[in-house]
Order: C-alpha cells, then sequence, then structure tokens
C-alpha cells in the first residue's frame, strides 16, 4: 500500500484560519496544523466533527443546505484538492494555505495516535475494506489501538441519530472515528451523532479504500498540479463522470464570478 505519511511534514502556519469562499466555510492553513488541531480535540474527547473538503463538497454544499450546514457546524473544514487551496491562495490571499489529503491525514493522525496512546474507531466501507484496511494500518503502526471497526448496513441518504453504534463508539474509548461513507452522506451521519459522540468524527470517505488498497492514489504529479480527478475519473467514469462534469463547471463559473465582481 502506497503512504504518504512519510513525506515531510509543513512548517508553516500553526494555527488553522477560519474563512469562506463563495459563502461556504472553509480553514485555510498547513497540513501540520490541521493534524495538530485535530489531535487536540481526539485526547480532549470533547466531540466535534472535521469534513474534508474538496471541489466535489463544495459544489454540492452551494445547493445543499444540509450539507452547508454541517460545514457550518463542524469543528474544523479542511481543504482536500488543489484548486481550494489555489483559489484560497489567490481569491482570498491565503498565502499559506496548503492541501489537507483526506488518506494522507488518516495516515498521519493514526502514526499520531499510535505515539500519544490515541485510540481510533472505524466506521464504514465494506465488511472486507475494513479487514483490509485494519490490517494495513496495523502492518504500519503496530502500536495503533484500533478500539471498533463497524460496516454500517445501507444507510438513508440521511442517516438519523443512531444511540445504539454512539454508544458503542463512546464506550470503546476512541479519541478519532473516521467515517468512511461517502460525501455527503458521511456528513449528514456525523452531524446527526455529534451532540452524543466523546471522540472526534472526520469524514474521510475514498481514503477506506486507498488505506484498504482496493483503490490506487493517483501519480504525485497529478496530486500537486489539481488533476487527482482525472485520475479517479479514468477509474470509475461510468460512476463519476457527471460528478466532475457538473461540479467543476460549477467550481469554475464561481471562480469566474468572483473575479468579475471583485474587478467592479
Amino acid at each position: 500500500m502506497n503512504s504518504h505519511v512519510s513525506e515531510p511534514l509543513s512548517q508553516g502556519r500553526a494555527e488553522l484560519v477560519e474563512t469562506s469562499l463563495f459563502g461556504i466555510r472553509l480553514f485555510g492553513g498547513s497540513f501540520t496544523a490541521a493534524v495538530n488541531a485535530i489531535m487536540r480535540d481526539a485526547a480532549a474527547r470533547s466531540g466535534g466533527i472535521v469534513c474534508v473538503a474538496n471541489v466535489d463538497m463544495v459544489t454540492r454544499a452551494l445547493s445543499m443546505p444540509g450539507l452547508a450546514g454541517a460545514m457550518a457546524k463542524a469543528r474544523w473544514v479542511v481543504t482536500d484538492g488543489m484548486p481550494l487551496v489555489w483559489a484560497l491562495k489567490h481569491l482570498n490571499g491565503m498565502a499559506f494555505a496548503e492541501r489537507v489529503n483526506g488518506p494522507r491525514l488518516t495516515l498521519e493522525l493514526c502514526r499520531r495516535a499510535a505515539a500519544e496512546g490515541v485510540s481510533v474507531f472505524l466506521y464504514g466501507g465494506t465488511p472486507q475494506e475494513l479487514e483490509l484496511m485494519r490490517a494495513n494500518l496495523l502492518a504500519q503502526f503496530p502500536e495503533l489501538k484500533i478500539a471498533g471497526a463497524v460496516s454500517p448496513p445501507m444507510l438513508p441518504a440521511e442517516p438519523p441519530f443512531d444511540a445504539e453504534i454512539t454508544e458503542q463508539i463512546n464506550q470503546s474509548g476512541a479519541g478519532l472515528v473516521f467515517v468512511g461513507l461517502g460525501c455527503p452522506k458521511q456528513e449528514s451521519w456525523m452531524l446527526a451523532q455529534q451532540p452524543h459522540l466523546k471522540p472526534i468524527a472526520l469524514g474521510v470517505g475514498f481514503a477506506f479504500a486507498l488505506i484498504a488498497g482496493t483503490k490506487s492514489h493517483a501519480p504525485q504529479w497529478m496530486q500537486r498540479n489539481g488533476l487527482e480527478w482525472l485520475f479517479r475519473l479514468s477509474q470509475e467514469p461510468g460512476r463519476l463522470w457527471k460528478r466532475y462534469l457538473v461540479g467543476n463547471s460549477i467550481f469554475i463559473a464561481q471562480v469566474l464570478k468572483h473575479l468579475v465582481t471583485r474587478r467592479r
């Protein structure tokens, strides 16, 4: 399995900075700042959710009040996807903004959790995916305590509060819950459970498949140049073509609208 944890961590701005893009709430900052902020919350076990935002999430939120609401109520909304980072740099003047890649973030948080004695809980994916993910995580981080792993049955688009699973997660002692249900279902699930959860929950979706090894990472040059969507599209054209065609077009239109408005 490919891992990005070995990449040197950034040493930029120490804290994440709240901002917004097209009216959607985000936080800009370095990868290290994101990891440190989330680990503080994990150690405190005071709850909260983390949205790992990309272009698809932001453009969906423009027309989905529920998703926008989850992002507005989240503890952190980090920027996964170079187009968002570029937009924060050039439209919001946040030169310190960096990409907070979901799979890399998951692995680095697991590395830190293993070193600091914080246990994690996995919720989502298929049973096979969870088994592979668990095995790969423990192969990389033998000291990591995985307090539980649950592959839920098919959930509705807007999952309700689930007292049983929330109690199971709380009783496990986990400080981090990685949620892999896909956007926007995972954000809806986290928002419903959030008032009752002690650990901080992160919606990391595609990271489950990447860490399990059932899907592949895009080459580094594609990630650096904001072309990871093209790699994913080549893997699953039937499922993803509409998402990227529509979502990317909306994003570009919003950027142009912002630039035109700013010049007036």
